[in-house]
């Protein structure tokens, strides 16, 4: 095969597709990025969607699987997924998917809080609100929701006066 001829837009797709899960969105955007014409990558997506390779749910699923386990909270991931087009209903069943397999946000914050943990406990007067403050504005930019952000910070200072 020589060099001089342009790879396949079907063949980029599932080059991108091998090395991870993309949304159509991501998989558009990056073969046009790479020059291919938008009925091109509209006609090779709809082949990789076909054949089963390309799926916006179990993408959602992949990434909000490992958003959480990087500590991400689910403000963020869905905020992410929304930015990717990933539509409402495959984002809600991917949310399902790994409630329903164990996925606890609550756990999730408190390891995240976790960071916090030494500080706090140690922390007093304006320093420990400062502190606490910073805390909270942390696990709020890591995408958990203030009310969860809070009870985190809550039961891990909590758990940490009581021992």
């Amino acid at each position: 095969m020589s060099r001089d001829r342009p790879i396949p837009a079907y063949q980029r797709g599932l080059g991108l597709l091998v090395r991870r899960e993309h949304s159509a969105l991501e998989i558009r955007r990056k073969l046009r990025d790479k020059g291919v014409e938008a009925e091109e990558a509209d006609a090779a997506l709809e082949a990789l969607q076909r054949q089963g390779f390309q799926d916006d749910r179990r993408y959602a699923e992949a990434l909000v699987r490992s958003r959480a386990l990087a500590g991400q909270g689910p403000v963020r991931i869905r905020a992410e997924l929304r930015t990717n087009g990933v539509p409402a209903a495959d984002i809600d069943a991917a949310f399902e998917a790994a409630e329903a397999g164990g996925l606890d946000w609550t756990a999730v914050a408190l390891r995240v809080a976790a960071r916090f943990q030494p500080a706090l406990r140690e922390a007093r007067g304006p320093e420990g609100l400062k502190l606490r403050h910073r805390a909270l504005s942390f696990l709020l930019r890591r995408g958990f929701p203030q009310e969860l952000a809070r009870q985190a910070l809550a039961l891990r200072h909590g758990e940490e006066d009581a021992s």
